[in-house]
């Protein structure tokens, strides 16, 4: 194996969270926030594993029929244990991957931003280990296996392709958009780490109700309505209730953490402000057609305390180099 360094972009979801794992269309944004895999040669007698800003331990492990059996640090790093044993690299060279997600984590704090770090990193490990092929349905089998087939895959997807993204889980198909003329938007940090695979462990659970039907229905609308800046901002307010109607009901708290507020504020504003994804802490998203009214509404109080991202779109989906 060549040495290698794959990068690969963070991601926020418009619209079509939770819905799109019923069949319904989901619209991302690759963020221009990148995890690094670097793989190299070695020569040391087993493979190790870094994570500088994650971990100060080296995770250590053999190869024995295509698994890896850790000698150290396993607990750590439980992505490579779950691309090793799915994507099962060839060859006799000993590896050091190194993972990098720090531009990920909030300087201060050091707190996770929200921006789908996993997925980004389980895409740029699998293109350094396993290049050829089709990725896509490798960087989903890692993932998949690492959260223990909980999701949709719309991050490793829209991860792997950069840009904007529609995308449905039934197939894993995925169609390119460009972004609306005219459209501005900020992305905003709640500062609380929210978990997504607890949201989805509960809704799993839960029985059917009235108000999945609408959000899967206001979801397929939304999909549609990302050709055009005006036809977003004016779907918008009606998806953002559908999707608060529905996290009343399976009580997902998708509009905690503050994200509520900001809903009402921005509306007020003439603007319109949604969480992102599965909600309750996290990001949010503020849009309009006039920046500087953008940039005037994160001056007021109801944002004081939160955190302005300075990140953008990033139109260029993974990338792999040889060292």
């Amino acid at each position: 194996m060549n040495n290698v360094r794959a990068s690969a972009p963070g991601k926020v979801v418009l619209s079509g969270e939770y819905a799109v794992l019923h069949g319904a269309p989901a619209v991302c944004m690759a963020v221009n926030r990148r995890a690094v895999a670097s793989v190299s040669k070695t020569n040391t007698e087993w493979n190790s594993v870094s994570a500088p800003g994650y971990s100060t331990v080296e995770g250590r492990f053999v190869q024995e029929k295509a698994a890896p059996r850790w000698l150290q640090g396993g607990d750590e790093f439980p992505l490579v244990d779950a691309a090793w044993r799915t994507l099962a690299p060839s060859g006799d060279d000993r590896l050091h991957i190194e993972l990098d997600t720090r531009a990920f984590h909030d300087k201060a704090s050091g707190t996770k931003l929200g921006l789908g770090s996993s997925a980004a990193l389980t895409v740029a490990l699998t293109a350094a280990l396993a290049p050829s092929g089709k990725l896509l349905d490798r960087a989903l089998r890692v993932h998949r296996r690492l959260q223990s087939g909980v999701g949709s895959g719309v991050d490793v997807a829209t991860s792997l392709s950069g840009g904007l993204l529609e995308y449905r889980m039934h197939g894993a198909t995925c169609s390119s958009l460009s972004w609306p003329e005219g459209l501005s938007y900020r992305l905003i940090w709640s500062g609380v780490p929210a978990s997504t695979a607890g949201k989805l462990q509960r809704l799993q659970k839960a029985g059917h109700r009235q108000s999945k039907d609408a959000l899967l229905r206001s979801a397929a609308s939304m999909a549609s309505a990302w050709r055009s800046a005006t036809t977003v901002l004016n779907q918008l307010p009606d998806y953002i209730e559908t999707l608060r109607e529905f996290s009343d009901d399976y009580d997902l708290g998708i509009f905690a953490a503050g994200h509520d507020k900001l809903v009402a504020e921005a509306l007020a504003a003439g603007l319109v402000y949604k969480p992102c994804g599965a909600g309750g802490g996290d990001v949010g998203i503020l849009m309009g057609t006039n920046i500087e009214q953008l940039d005037e509404f994160l001056t007021h109080p109801t944002v004081s305390g939160r955190h302005i991202l300075e990140c953008e779109i990033d139109m260029q989906g993974v990338e792999r180099k040889r060292l």
